[in-house]
């Protein structure tokens, strides 16, 4: 078994290569990389044309100067050299673990240290998209379990029509909808940002303000991603459910409460648990369009920020953790199937 999970965790890594590697050759081979740059050092050469030319009067003294400020953020992005030069390079030092700096992002205290950057955002998507994601996994379970028990009931067929609308709903139309009504018709709730103008200084009354703040964004990401883990856990409850198994263990006569807890719920943890985890780890990357339109700077708006910047390195930083922390939560469920499912054995 333990060789299995070797072998497991080998593929997972290789996995995690590939990935970069795909994401190094999409931003070269594209031309997508070269074309950004280019286009940002274009517009940086409009701001250092202007500055110029307010000290250099002379048309060809202000041209050779800024053929000289070219070629040194020519050099300064990299494009003096072939993208497979630079960009494995860049995705190489990822892996060693050391992070690198950003061209154009910054902290929040103006460090340019991707490591400095990820430290800042990531506790504000915890606290947001993970917090929502752990309240959709618990009232997903505890409706789901419960209409499992009530198949065809009115309730049943109510909340089942009620998860399909759920699911269909777009997280950014939502968001917008609960902004109009509870941050501008009723004033509730503020329309976005991290906290009030000015900041509460003391320690609670800072976190009871993030937590106002972060109330609407959070209930956009359970409404929109609810009626997908209602109608999961239904359905693996409900199909468990009508197994051989569980008929025999209810004509020994066990208690329907151990046969729901240890011949039910039990095999129908792993999806359910798959979902769960996968869930939690893809939350760790954070909402790009709920971030976004609530200005939250979470690890999304963090991504959007480094797409929209065309900041090669933070792209590949951030692309290299989404992977790691996927990889490691499909290991860990690995493991976990052999401890939930006895059905589930490597030879």
């Amino acid at each position: 078994m333990l060789l299995t999970l070797a072998a497991r965790a080998a593929t997972l890594l290789g996995v995690l290569v590939v990935v970069l590697l795909l994401v190094v050759v999409t931003l070269g081979a594209t031309g997508f990389s070269d074309s950004i740059l280019q286009a940002v050092i274009r517009e940086e050469m409009k701001g250092i044309r202007e500055s110029l030319a307010r000290t250099i009067r002379d048309p060809v003294q202000l041209e050779t100067a800024l053929e000289g400020r070219r070629e040194e953020l020519v050099g300064f992005y990299g494009l003096d050299r072939p993208w497979y030069y630079r960009l494995p390079s860049t995705a190489w030092r990822v892996v060693s673990l050391d992070l690198g700096e950003a061209r154009t992002l910054r902290s929040f205290a103006g460090s340019a240290r991707v490591a400095d950057i990820v430290r800042e955002r990531l506790p504000l998507t915890l606290a947001l998209v993970t917090t929502a994601t752990v309240i959709t996994a618990l009232l997903g379970l505890f409706i789901g379990v419960s209409l499992a028990t009530r198949v065809t009931s009115r309730v049943d067929r109510l909340l089942s029509y009620l998860s399909a609308v759920s699911h269909a709903l777009p997280s950014w139309w939502l968001g917008i909808l609960l902004i109009l009504l509870f941050a501008f018709k009723f004033r509730f709730f503020p329309s976005g940002g991290l906290y009030s103008l000015p900041p509460p200084e003391e320690r609670w009354a800072r976190l009871l303000d993030l937590a106002w703040h972060a109330t609407l964004p959070v209930l956009t990401l359970v409404l929109v991603s609810l009626g997908s883990w209602v109608y999961t856990v239904r359905t693996m409850v409900l199909n468990t459910a009508q197994e051989f198994f569980v008929t025999v263990a209810r004509a020994k006569g066990l208690p329907e409460s151990a046969v729901q807890r240890r011949y039910i719920l039990r095999v129908a943890a792993p999806p359910i648990l798959t979902n769960l985890i996968l869930g939690l780890a893809g939350s760790l990357g954070g909402a790009i369009l709920t971030e976004t339109i609530f200005n939250w700077p979470g690890m999304g708006r963090l991504y959007y920020d480094a797409v929209m910047a065309a900041d090669e390195g933070v792209i590949i930083a951030l692309t290299f953790i989404f992977a790691l922390i996927y990889v490691a939560a499909r290991f860990l469920l690995e493991v976990l199937y052999i401890a939930l499912d006895p059905r589930v054995r490597y030879s």
